[in-house]
């Protein structure tokens, strides 16, 4: 392999071109006849029998260039990026721009990890949340607890009211027609779940088991069914039983019932000491994710556009595969909720972006600060890797390189370097603005010249999309 020449030829994007020429050549053109000739037939031939000359003559001498080109590109284009001092962090753009008997030659465009500007990285500030457990907090967990332990019973003698779980038979019509997926039998609902549309559930409650009522309501104008947006329709519903929840007593028998305690005082003596250990993790979390905020704010960086749009694929797939652990497929789950794919994808974006850029920064620290894994430390690594997943270290080496785990491991150093050096607050200062005399003395003649008071503007606040991914 010989690079013959590499130049960058635009932000994050260079181009190199390599000639690949020689034995290796030869040998992958000769192994490539060898596994192609046997499934080649030629008048006069038996199968696979046919001589490579007459082959050649038949169907061209580069009938068996493009499998050895194939064949060949992958290590020599490894070569090459390496040799150019180039990472990639994507699939390369290939033409191969000349073959013969002697070699071939391609050109590549490759995009590659952009530069990083650090800024302030060492001792910033970020606010940490307290970790204390209050009376609240641990009011909260008793209360969930014994959630988890009501039992229910059926109701009689009452209508059923929202918080009461409801046995039903209902079909939905629109204009006196019954439409597809509006109908259900023995369908448990719990009232006030929201888990159908607007109105219907405030409309079962009012009702006595026994009953058969219809329901009026409108399907909202974003529903993922086009036909059905916006519709006025009636359900027609049977409703065959009220059960309510019976929560337990607060005392020693839910504690027996909940733990290994056999008194509610001991019981929540544990209750608090976990919850002071989740607190304090979270905490934790939280603290380090505000410091790297800090640092990617800081920083300067131009990212290659396919770097996030890889990133939000895997998240993706993280996502689909969590579905899955509930056997629910992807398509089905954005059926159900109504989401368009794009826009599902583009939902990952921040995150993504986040995370790209947090590992570019402490990719940065990590050369900057000097921290690099030592052969022992990746050793270790595949070691609790191979644990953690009940795997061989043999195995794992095929599909992890050293280079990859020693940077990984490099960068974790940098994230403690980062974190440990940071200031805890209680919460951000804001830089105060600075008023010249001039300026003050206008703002008071302005605000004493004002008969009636100003509206006050109120500030939007995004609502901030929950994910879930755990690492």
């Amino acid at each position: 392999m010989t690079l013959v020449s590499s130049k960058v030829i635009e932000t994050n994007r260079s181009e190199i071109v390599v000639e690949v020429k020689g034995e290796e050549w030869v040998k992958a053109v000769d192994a490539s006849f060898k596994k192609n000739s046997k499934q080649i037939a030629l008048p006069g031939f038996r199968k696979g029998k046919a001589p490579r000359a007459m082959i050649e003559r038949a169907y061209g001498k580069g009938v068996f260039y493009d499998d050895a080109i194939n064949e060949l590109f992958p290590e020599n284009y490894e070569a090459a990026v390496k040799e150019a001092g180039l990472k990639p962090v994507d699939q390369p753009e290939v033409e191969v721009t000349d073959v013969n008997d002697e070699g071939f030659s391609f050109k590549a465009t490759v995009t590659t990890k952009p530069e990083v500007k650090l800024g302030k990285y060492k001792g910033v500030e970020a606010v940490k949340d307290d970790s204390e457990v209050t009376e609240e907090d641990l009011a909260k967990e008793l209360e969930d607890v014994r959630q988890r332990y009501a039992r229910t019973a059926t109701v009689e003698g009452r209508p059923a009211k929202l918080g009461d779980l409801a046995t039903i038979d209902f079909e939905g019509f629109d204009n006196g027609v019954a439409f597809p997926g509006g109908k259900g039998e023995k369908y448990p609902l719990a009232l006030g779940s929201d888990s159908f549309i607007p109105g219907f559930e405030d409309q079962v409650a009012g009702h006595f088991a026994g009953e058969e009522f219809d329901i009026n309501v409108t399907f909202p104008e974003d529903y993922q069914e086009e036909s059905l947006a916006g519709h006025p329709v009636v359900f027609k519903i049977k409703l065959h039983e009220i059960q309510e929840r019976i929560l337990p007593e607060l005392d020693d028998e839910l504690a027996k019932d909940a733990s290994e305690f056999d008194t509610l005082e001991q019981y929540k003596e544990n209750l608090k000491k976990e919850l002071s250990e989740r607190k304090e993790k979270l905490s934790n979390q939280e603290f380090e994710g505000r410091v790297m905020d800090e640092i990617i704010g800081a920083m300067e960086v131009e990212l290659p556009e396919c770097m996030i749009t890889n990133r939000i694929k895997d998240l993706v797939q993280d996502f689909a595969q969590r579905l899955a652990m509930q056997g629910l497929k992807l398509e089905d789950f954005l059926k159900y909720t109504g989401e368009d794919m794009n826009r599902f994808y583009e939902s990952f974006r921040p995150q993504a972006e986040n995370q790209v850029k947090s590992r570019l920064a402490m990719e940065a620290v990590a050369a900057k600060e000097g921290f690099v894994a030592t052969e022992q430390e990746v050793e270790e690594e595949y070691s609790r890797l191979a644990e953690q997943y009940k795997s061989k270290v043999e195995e794992l080496k095929l599909y992890i390189s050293s280079e990859d785990l020693a940077e990984d491991l490099g960068c974790k150093k940098a994230l403690d370097f980062v974190v440990e050096n940071a200031k805890a607050v209680k919460e951000k200062k804001t830089a105060a603005k600075k008023t010249t005399k001039k300026a003050s003395a206008k703002k008071e003649e302005e605000e004493s010249a004002q008969e009636a008071p100003k509206k006050t503007r109120a500030k939007k606040t995004a609502a901030k999309k929950e994910e879930e991914t755990e690492e």
